[in-house]
């Protein structure tokens, strides 16, 4: 007897829409954009150091560089029971001789091709800087931190590290004593 030949069925067809081979889908590129980079000084070394650090960043992306400085209020305990003092003249005077420094600062360090302006606030430095930013819709904050550490950082607290928690942009940290990834270029 023979064998029956096995029969060839026709392939199922589906009744889904075929699926279709699309080419690799490309994701758009995403750039940095700095418009606005600010870099809060008190005029130590550690905060120079930060200024080092926002010259390439304000020259590679043609940001404004500004350069900032708190005055912190100068308040006295009153002799007649008033509660405290505020010496606005003084207050003044500081910010004079602190818009002169800024000013000379900016003269030394910052070359021609990068636009820099100096701001001067009176009040308490992570506060001011933090408004400042929000208002002037700062893209970017370079800060210096001092390093304290143990009882120093427990009483005097750090200004670098309120502004990491209360900056409405991305901050930029550079520590006191770590290696340098800036070169200086004559």
């Amino acid at each position: 007897m023979k064998k029956p030949t096995p029969q060839r069925r026709a392939p199922k067809r589906s009744t889904a829409t075929p699926r279709r081979r699309t080419a690799p889908q490309r994701t758009a590129r995403q750039t940095i954009e700095l418009r606005k980079i600010l870099v809060p000084i008190d005029f130590s070394d550690h905060s120079k150091k930060a200024l080092r650090y926002a010259l390439p960043f304000a020259r590679q992306f043609g940001a404004v560089l500004e350069v900032m400085y708190v005055v912190e209020p100068t308040i006295y305990p009153s002799d007649f029971g008033f509660g405290q003092v505020g010496f606005p003249d003084v207050e003044k005077e500081l910010h004079g001789k602190a818009m002169q420094e800024l000013q000379a600062l900016l003269g030394e360090h910052a070359p021609e091709k990068v636009r820099a302006v100096p701001v001067v606030s009176t009040g308490i430095p992570f506060v001011e800087i933090t408004t400042y930013a929000k208002a002037e819709e700062i893209d970017l904050i370079i800060i210096a931190t001092h390093g304290r550490t143990g009882v120093e950082h427990i009483l005097f607290g750090s200004t670098a590290e309120k502004i990491i928690r209360k900056a409405p942009c991305p901050v930029l940290v550079v520590r006191a004593e770590e290696h340098d990834f800036i070169e200086d270029r004559a």
